[in-house]
């Protein structure tokens, strides 16, 4: 049974690489589609209020607006997956090759991954486009550019705002993904380890499970050389 949104971990170390994470990215199971965590734009708008993107108040004004125009929900969830999606593709071709073939290639596809910035860009213009300037009257003043100033398009706009922002201000070669090949699970992370070692999204979970099966396979192996 998969988990509900709101008990996903948040392991990706941004908001944008743990959005990244709402769908599985590991090895299909059977054939079965992933199963993606935002089911519904209620899904979305739980998921986004964990992940302080908004606030309980702004999820107020965005879920009524949804509520009254289910069409503006759905369009509003479209747009979540389409950024969703972009910045998948776009985050796996800036992984590096792995340590152990340091010439062999990276996770993703360049080209794949251009078209994609391509879409990230349109999806940034339409929310920079309905943002607004704000003057916060601190110490010292400051003019900040607020995002989501349009209830129906809040979630998406402020999702654009935050995928832009790990594109632009994170430490692209320290995105790694959980090693599929090795059993785990394939969500994307910033390896914040101080000597970038790190290789699970959560050593509990997928590297833990990983290092379980190798010693069963290594018992197994050694029970069926035994005469």
């Amino acid at each position: 049974m998969p988990l509900d949104v709101c008990r996903l971990p948040l392991v990706g170390g941004h908001p944008a690489l743990d959005l990244v994470n709402t769908v599985e990215r590991g090895a299909p199971l059977d054939g079965e589609p992933p199963h993606d965590y935002l089911t519904d734009a209620s899904a979305l708008l739980r998921w986004t209020v964990r992940a302080g993107l908004i606030s309980d108040a702004e999820a107020d004004r965005a879920g009524a607006v949804w509520r009254e125009d289910p069409a503006a929900a759905q369009a509003g969830l479209a747009a979540v997956r389409d950024l969703r999606e972009g910045l998948h593709l776009v985050l796996l071709a800036a992984i590096q090759p792995s340590a152990g073939d340091p010439d062999g290639p990276g996770e993703g596809d360049p080209i794949a991954a251009g078209a994609a910035l391509v879409r990230l860009h349109e999806r940034w213009s339409g929310a920079a486009a309905r943002a607004t300037l704000v003057l916060d009257r601190g110490d010292p003043p400051r003019i900040r550019l607020t995002y989501g100033t349009v209830p129906a398009m809040l979630i998406p706009d402020r999702i654009a705002e935050t995928a832009l922002d790990v594109l632009r201000t994170a430490d692209l070669t320290r995105v790694r993904r959980c090693p599929v090949p090795e059993g785990g699970c394939g969500w994307l992370f910033l390896d914040q380890s101080r000597n970038g070692s790190r290789r699970w999204c959560r050593m509990a979970d997928c590297g833990t499970a990983a290092k379980s099966r190798r010693l069963t396979e290594r018992r197994r192996a050694a029970r069926a050389g035994t005469p």
